[in-house]
């Protein structure tokens, strides 16, 4: 299926697609020492929920796409080095309104979920800039 939000992402940062499907996509995340926040390489958060936002963008995959809100848990702290995949699945739609679910993995293990509300707008958020 071919992507059609968020083109110009940083995928080193946010991850690299590997399975895009209708109302679902699973995206991985290679961290590295640059996420961390100290001397025993933990990832900050922040790069996990945008791994997981991404998920929910691309599950979505509109180009004007928004996330409204999200409700995320964070479960086990991840260390630079270590592999992320986050898989998304579309839970239900209503009209422009998606409700995303987002599970983050390192092998088996669940180290972040997350329910982010996403909204289809007729144009970019941005307008016509």
């Amino acid at each position: 299926m071919n992507i059609i939000t968020h083109q110009k992402i940083n995928q080193k940062l946010c991850g690299t697609p590997i399975s895009v499907e209708q109302d679902f996509s699973c995206i991985e995340l290679k961290t590295d020492d640059s996420m961390a926040v100290d001397k025993q390489g933990l990832v900050h958060g922040g790069f996990i929920f945008g791994l997981a936002d991404y998920a929910a963008m691309v599950a979505v995959n509109d180009p004007n796409v928004v996330l409204g809100s999200a409700d995320v848990k964070f479960l086990k702290p991840v260390k630079a080095g270590e592999i992320v995949v986050a898989e998304a699945k579309i839970a239900s739609k209503k009209g422009k309104k998606h409700l995303v679910s987002v599970t983050v993995n390192r092998n088996d293990e669940v180290v972040f979920s997350g329910e982010f509300t996403c909204f289809i707008l007729d144009q970019h958020v941005l307008g016509s800039v």
